[in-house]
């Protein structure tokens, strides 16, 4: 009997690990307050990073910038994309946010997490190893997966 009790916690447990990796990760509160790049502008419709965007680095992303984009675990970095209106001079409405962890579990993307979230902050339906990895694998696997480097911070 004591070994069923036994059994019964020991999957219990893994099963409940199991969940909480799985989880899908939230927006971090309180981003906005973390250091912010300026101002990107990318007027070329046909690029996936057409738009407005600011960046915003934790304290740990900020220390991986500084040492020429080698980030610690548990960095991480989000990025707004606003709409360009009529005048790319002024912010459009806000269309997404994105997400990068650095989490060494994410064999599949480099070593991070990648997450999209509606303008609501809301976690998207976008799929992170297909839509954003393969570009950051192309565009900056020399610089740990992370495409902007300390010049964005200004």
């Amino acid at each position: 009997m004591n070994s069923i009790v036994a059994l019964i916690s020991a999957l219990f447990i893994l099963l409940s690990a199991a969940i909480s990796e799985a989880a899908p990760p939230a927006l971090p509160k309180g981003y906005s307050a973390w250091k912010k790049s300026e101002r990107k502008v990318v007027t070329d419709k046909s690029s996936l990073f057409y738009g407005i965007h600011y960046i915003y680095a934790d304290k740990k992303a900020q220390s991986g910038y500084q040492a020429g984009n080698k980030f610690p675990e548990g960095s991480r970095i989000v990025v707004e994309f606003f709409n360009i209106k009529d005048n790319p001079a002024v912010d459009g409405s806000k269309n997404m946010i994105v997400l990068m962890q650095k989490d060494r579990r994410q064999t599949s993307s480099g070593g991070w997490l990648f997450a999209g979230f509606g303008a609501d902050g809301k976690l998207s339906s976008l799929d992170p190893v297909t839509t954003c990895f393969g570009c950051h694998q192309k565009d900056a696997a020399q610089k740990d997966f992370v495409i902007s480097t300390k010049k964005d911070f200004k």
